[in-house]
C-alpha cells in the first residue's frame, strides 16, 4: 500500500481580509501524480506555496511523513530538499551556468562535495536533454530550456515530492511540449508530483488524481476518468465545459 507522504488538515490562508484557502483537507501518497486545476484565483498556487512554506498558513496543519512541518525545530531546509518546487518563472540564478545552477543547492543544503554534486547534476541534465548546454547562462537559452534546467535543479536534490506551479504558463506555445514530455517521463518513474496546471491533456493522460479547486475550496478530488467523464459537481462541469469550448 502507498505511504501517505503529505497530509493537509483544515488549512486556511488569508491575505488581509481576503480568504484564499478555506478548510483544505488533502492527502498525497507515494507515486501520486496529482493535477490541481481551476480558474485563476481559485487558490491553487497558494496551496502549493503553503505546502512548500513559502506562505505561512493562517490556520490548519501540514504533515510530512506524519510530522507537522510548522512545529518548532522542524528543519525547513531539509524538508524543502525533499519537497522541491518548480516555478512558472524558472527562478534560476542568472549569474550561474546551467551546471552551476544544478550544483549549488546540493553543496549548500545536502553538503555534497563539488565533484559528487557535479556528477549528479550532469546525470540529471542528460535526462532532461540539457547536457550540451552546461556552460550556458540562463540568458543564453530558451524558456523551455530554462524550465528543463529548473526541473533538473530540483531533481538533483533527490526529492521525494516535486511541486510544479504552472510550469508551462510562462512559455511560448511551441515550448510547452518539451517541458510536458519531461514531466511525463518523471511521472512514469514513480516520482510523487503535485502539478498546478491549465494543461488539461496532461492532467487527463498523466495524472492518477485530479483536484478541482474553486473559490479557495477543493470542490472535487477524483480520477481523471471520473473528473472528465462524470464530474459530480456543477461547478466542475461548468469549468471543464469552458475548456472544451475553447
Amino acid at each position: 500500500m502507498s505511504e501517505n507522504i503529505i497530509s493537509v488538515s483544515h488549512l486556511e490562508k488569508s491575505f488581509g481580509g481576503n480568504q484564499v484557502l478555506r478548510d483544505i483537507d488533502f492527502k498525497a501518497y507515494t507515486g501520486d501524480v496529482i493535477s490541481i486545476i481551476g480558474s485563476s484565483g481559485s487558490g491553487k498556487s497558494t496551496l502549493l506555496r503553503c505546502i512548500n512554506q513559502l506562505e505561512k498558513p493562517t490556520s490548519g496543519a501540514i504533515f510530512f511523513h506524519g510530522k507537522n512541518i510548522q512545529d518548532p525545530g522542524f528543519s525547513l531546509s531539509a524538508y524543502r530538499a525533499k519537497v522541491g518546487m518548480v516555478f512558472q518563472n524558472f527562478n534560476l540564478f542568472n549569474n550561474l551556468s546551467v551546471l552551476q545552477n544544478c550544483v549549488v543547492g546540493q553543496v549548500k543544503v545536502l553538503n555534497r562535495d563539488h565533484g559528487t554534486a557535479a556528477k549528479r547534476a550532469l546525470e540529471i541534465l542528460e535526462k532532461v536533454g540539457m547536457s550540451q548546454y552546461i556552460e550556458a547562462k540562463p540568458a543564453q537559452i530558451s524558456g523551455g530550456q530554462k524550465q528543463r534546467v529548473a526541473i533538473a535543479r530540483a531533481l538533483a536534490m533527490d526529492p521525494e515530492v516535486l511541486l510544479f506551479d504552472e510550469p508551462t504558463s510562462a512559455l511560448d506555445p511551441e515550448m510547452v511540449g518539451e517541458v510536458l514530455n519531461v514531466m511525463g517521463t518523471l511521472a512514469k518513474s514513480g516520482l510523487t508530483m503535485l502539478v498546478v496546471t491549465h494543461e488539461m491533456d496532461f492532467a487527463r493522460e498523466v495524472s492518477n488524481r485530479i483536484v478541482f479547486m474553486d473559490e479557495g475550496v477543493i470542490v472535487e478530488d477524483a480520477t481523471p476518468e471520473e473528473m472528465f467523464v462524470n464530474p459530480k459537481s456543477e461547478r466542475t462541469k461548468a469549468f471543464l465545459n469552458r475548456f472544451r469550448n475553447r
